[in-house]
């Protein structure tokens, strides 16, 4: 090998390096920062970031409170069917967008797994503070479900009192086909900031729900992101593996939704994480069920088996689904 050739061989860990992903840093507090809150529309965290807030609350007393979290390039309005429902029943619901995502700032950027956790944290500190008296349950949706487990399987879980995980995503490293990740390894470390859109013939195959009318309003809806950075993918399969890794390792009730048709999250991983829950611990399979679970066209039973979870999570699940091959087993109520 000829000088040159040595010293660019040499040079290229370096020059990777040099190009390692985009990852949000935590805000900076002002002078007159007066902590964390929950405001009319915004959730600031703990370094006085501002998170887009929706919240849905019953007219009366709630008997209970959600945290939820939203999927990848999705935002608060994902729980807008299942949160209306969930308050008719007595349950608060609290929905931020979080960091890169929604109303957030730094639409795009990926906020990476330690932000995104410590947000959750804070958020059901708030809401607990709020509601002192009832049980708050976190609610994950994809990515919101990966945010969730690794949360709760940290060494600092959130203080809730249970978890409801729909169709998480836990598609890590370790299930991960080698040319997939080779790629974006290569991608995110080269050219993170480029922003990948999926081709056409993707996205007339690859179906999240199979409510077509649901799926044109996100399309038109200027608050959902299409497409994503390089690096902003190479962190989710990093947060994925933290999910996916995470599961055995939480210690609160959780509830584990999947559908049969989810093509976004494949079946392998999610069905070796549903088996890693511990005994005591709930899952429900819909054979209707797509990855967005709570916006099908049977998102009803979704919406009321989590309630049931959400309100007392020894109950029977309404719908009597069975529970994902492999989980743990629980009578899950009479087949339907």
């Amino acid at each position: 090998m000829n000088r040159r050739a040595f010293l660019s061989a040499a040079s290229a860990p370096i020059l990777l390096a040099a190009c390692a992903p985009t990852v949000q840093m935590a805000g900076v507090p002002g002078a007159g920062f007066a902590g964390p809150r929950l405001e009319h529309d915004a959730f600031v965290s703990f370094d006085g970031v501002p998170l887009g807030l929706t919240r849905w609350t019953p007219e009366g007393q709630a008997r209970a409170a959600v945290v939820a979290l939203h999927g990848m390039n999705d935002y608060a309005n994902a729980f807008h069917f299942a949160a209306p429902e969930w308050a008719r029943a007595g349950v608060a619901t609290y929905a931020f967008d979080q960091r890169g995502f929604g109303r957030s700032p730094q639409r795009g950027v990926w906020g990476g797994e330690a932000l995104m956790t410590e947000d959750l944290r804070v958020c059901v500190d708030l809401v607990r503070a709020r509601h002192p008296d009832i049980p708050v349950t976190v609610v994950g949706e994809s990515m919101g479900g990966a945010v969730a487990i690794a949360a709760f399987a940290s060494q600092r879980p959130p203080q809730a009192h249970r978890l409801a995980l729909l169709a998480p995503a836990v598609w890590g490293w370790s299930s991960q086909p080698l040319p997939y990740k080779t790629a974006l390894w290569f991608t995110a470390h080269v050219m993170g900031e480029t922003v990948i859109r999926p081709p056409r013939w993707v996205t007339d195959r690859v179906h999240p729900s199979d409510n077509l009318e649901e799926l044109i309003a996100m399309g038109r809806d200027p608050l959902m992101i299409w497409g994503a950075r390089n690096d902003t993918l190479y962190g989710l399969v990093d947060l994925m593996e933290s999910a996916w890794a995470g599961v055995p390792r939480l210690r609160v009730p959780t509830g584990y939704f999947y559908g049969a048709n989810d093509e976004i999250i494949p079946r392998e991983p999610s069905f070796q994480s549903a088996r890693r829950l511990k005994p005591g611990d709930r899952s429900a399979y819909y054979e209707a069920g797509y990855h967005l679970l709570t916006r099908d066209h049977a998102r009803a039973r979704v919406i009321g088996d989590v309630q049931s979870f959400i309100l007392d999570p020894e109950a029977p699940f309404p719908s009597g689904p069975p529970t994902i091959p492999g989980a743990p087993t629980r009578r899950n109520g009479d087949a339907v």
